[in-house]
């Protein structure tokens, strides 16, 4: 038996990096699936496992670690179930464009309740800066800060042009850190500028959607030189919701929350009540609407069961 790091995951195989620092290949043994969470890989990315090796150089992951987090999205293809994009993350880089392709703040602010809910640090990353126009730039100057206000820290690159790199590599050094987001805002061309001698393909962007196209099919852990690690994720398309009752969605918006407390109610959902800080607050500009619009429509997902629980 010893124990290691989950590095690589190809959906029926995963790669675990032991404390000896030996590379194996292992399965999951029998019917191994985790108590609680139903998700499409029981195993992800940045879990602590026990193994089994054998005699053919391969072992089975006999049992897990409890997570001290993990960041979770609704399954693509199975609106049942979730699938774990990493576990055990120091912190997390949302990586964000603009533009080539947009990111919304819908998924913005999704992304980041989510993350709130596990508890996961997360940063934004805005890239492309190099590609804006004066409009374009402006906006961007206004999201910063909004989510500045909010309590997210917030940084300004061009993963090509490489300004700003050097901030991001302080930060990851010794950490495990996730970067995620939409297919195309740069994920890789970002880690290869860390990364230079790893082997990562990066995407083109269709001119005619101005949309990413996936390259990153499973997640992949890679170690720093001067200690940590760095996770790439496939590209995100949307973020579906979790299982939270109504008055709890309002907890994982930080300003929401905040205000929450001056509501006549205990369970107040922020819509309708009498007496809601929050609504009064957005009014009054001290919440942004755009958040407001976001958390009515995680609200509206449960509501017209658009979305399952994710476990």
């Amino acid at each position: 038996m010893e124990k290691g790091l989950v590095i690589k995951s190809t959906g029926s195989w995963y790669v675990v990096k032991t404390d000896a620092g030996k590379e194996v290949e292992c399965k999951i043994k029998g019917n191994f699936r985790l108590k609680g969470i139903r998700s499409t890989n029981p195993i992800a990315i940045g879990d602590r496992v026990e193994i089994i090796p054998n005699a053919e150089g391969t072992a089975l992951i006999s049992s897990i670690e409890d997570r001290k987090n993990y960041i979770i999205r609704r399954a693509s293809n199975l609106s049942k179930q979730s699938h774990i994009l990493a576990a055990n993350v120091d912190r997390c880089f949302l990586i964000v464009t603009v533009n080539y392709p947009e990111t919304s703040t819908t998924f913005i602010d999704r992304f980041l309740a989510s993350a709130e809910a596990y508890n996961v640090p997360v940063s934004l990353v805005f890239n492309k800066i190099d590609l804006y126009s004066e409009d374009e730039t402006r906006y961007l100057q206004g999201l910063i800060s909004l989510y500045e206000y909010i309590g997210y820290t917030c940084y300004t690159i061009s993963a090509i042009g490489g300004q700003g790199v050097d901030a991001l590599k302080n930060e990851i050094t010794g950490k495990i850190t996730l970067f995620a987001g939409h297919s195309g805002v740069g994920k890789s061309t970002l880690i290869k500028s860390i990364l230079p001698d790893v082997e990562i393909r990066t995407a083109t962007i269709s001119d005619v959607h101005k949309k990413g196209m996936h390259t990153t099919t499973f997640s992949e852990m890679y170690a720093l030189s001067e200690g940590g690690y760095l996770i790439d994720t496939p590209g995100v398309k949307g973020f579906g919701t979790f299982d939270l009752k109504d008055e709890e969605v309002g907890h994982y918006f930080r300003e929401i929350f905040k205000f929450s407390e001056g509501c006549r109610f205990n369970n107040c959902t922020h819509r309708h009540e009498p007496g809601c800080a929050v609504l009064e607050a957005v009014e009054t500009y001290q919440i942004a609407a755009s958040r407001y619009t976001s958390y009515l429509s995680i609200l509206e997902d449960k509501e017209d069961g658009k979305y399952r629980a994710a476990y």
